[in-house]
């Protein structure tokens, strides 16, 4: 409870210096200070703590007319000229009064070196004026810059997101179908089968339904899916096709991992390496995990035949590639390679 208090405790603190007035408030007070600190002249200090707060006045007066007229009339507008030229004015303007005021404050001391030497500095006074609204005007386009930064990382951040859920509500719902329709004909037949794909199938819908929206996932539950969907591969497919699936390496339950991101590969080795109509084909696929990396292989037997209702121009694949890219930027390889007999796909993943 302790370290939450604390951590709660320096949570609003920094809320509270983080406010506009405080902040600056904070700015003056410590740059009053060490005016009074650097001062090393012979008067009395009540007269150096109210020519410092004069000083100060004067340039809190010129630095917030800058802040909150000039800049966002002209330099915001891009009046470049005008802005210069009214810096330049300001600074003109405002040296003088404040030159009568620390004089004024002076003068019942009858100190005439102080006078003569303070009417010595009015043009010190007035480049100080002036580079004060200078720099006034750097501090605030730096932090505009740094807030527009700010603005543009969130909204890139927001527009990945977007993405990243366009391209999962994309994932081919061919395989529904497949499962329902191998269902179908299992329950015409009063298969014993039956009950364990409809068991299947609902832990695969609940995976999608709940974990696909979510940032990382326990790699162990991808598996899980992964086993799931083979399975029911391997009900509608029978002995027409050797289905094998392996992961070996470390153990999973240590990793996360973005999910679904193997089912495009799976649906494209079904798809494109065994069809209804072959005698015998063959879905290889090997999970390898060793150092914070997923070695993911799975290889298919290719057929000539192609089946129009799972047709998607590509769009699968390209859509993975463009989540790895999202997710896994420099810390993934992908492979694909196919002769006249099979089709390869090697993809690792750096999860560290």
């Amino acid at each position: 409870m302790s370290l939450l208090a604390a951590q709660n405790g320096l949570k609003n603190t920094y809320e509270f210096i983080s406010k506009r007035v405080v902040y600056h408030s904070l700015i003056w007070f410590f740059y009053i200070l060490t005016l009074l600190f650097l001062d090393s002249g012979e008067e009395s200090f009540i007269i150096i703590l109210r020519n410092t707060l004069i000083h100060v006045f004067f340039l809190m007066l010129i630095v917030y007319t800058n802040y909150l007229y000039l800049i966002p009339n002209y330099l915001s507008k891009k009046r470049f000229i005008s802005y210069l030229l009214l810096l330049l004015f300001t600074a003109a303007i405002v040296m003088p009064i404040e030159m009568v005021c620390l004089y004024w404050n002076i003068a019942g001391n009858d100190n005439i070196d102080a006078q003569i030497e303070l009417l010595k500095k009015q043009y010190g006074h007035f480049i100080l004026l002036f580079l004060t609204l200078i720099i006034s005007t750097i501090l605030k386009i730096i932090k505009e810059w740094f807030f527009q930064q700010a603005v543009q990382k969130d909204l890139e951040n927001k527009n990945l997101q977007s993405e990243l859920s366009f391209l999962k509500s994309q994932i081919n719902p061919h395989f529904l179908f497949n499962t329902l329709n191998s269902l179908y004909a299992l329950t015409l037949k009063k298969s014993d089968k039956a009950p364990e794909i409809v068991l299947r199938l609902s832990e695969m819908m609940r995976y999608m339904l709940y974990k696909s929206n979510e940032k990382k996932v326990p790699l162990e539950q991808e598996i899980n899916y992964i086993q799931n969907y083979l399975a029911l591969e391997r009900t509608r497919y029978g002995d027409k096709a050797r289905i094998e699936f392996e992961c070996a390496g470390d153990s999973p339950a240590n990793y996360t991992i973005a999910p679904l991101l193997f089912i495009t590969f799976l649906e494209n080795s079904f798809k494109h390496g065994l069809s209804q109509s072959i005698t015998q084909g063959f879905v290889e696929c090997l999970l390898y995990i060793e150092d914070n990396t997923i070695d993911f292989t799975i290889q298919n037997s290719k057929t000539t035949e192609k089946d129009e209702r799972y047709f998607q121009g590509g769009i699968g694949l390209t859509n993975v590639k463009r989540r790895l890219e999202l997710i896994y930027p420099d810390k993934y390889k992908l492979d694909i390679h196919e002769t006249d007999d099979i089709y390869l796909v090697n993809l690792k993943i750096n999860l560290s």
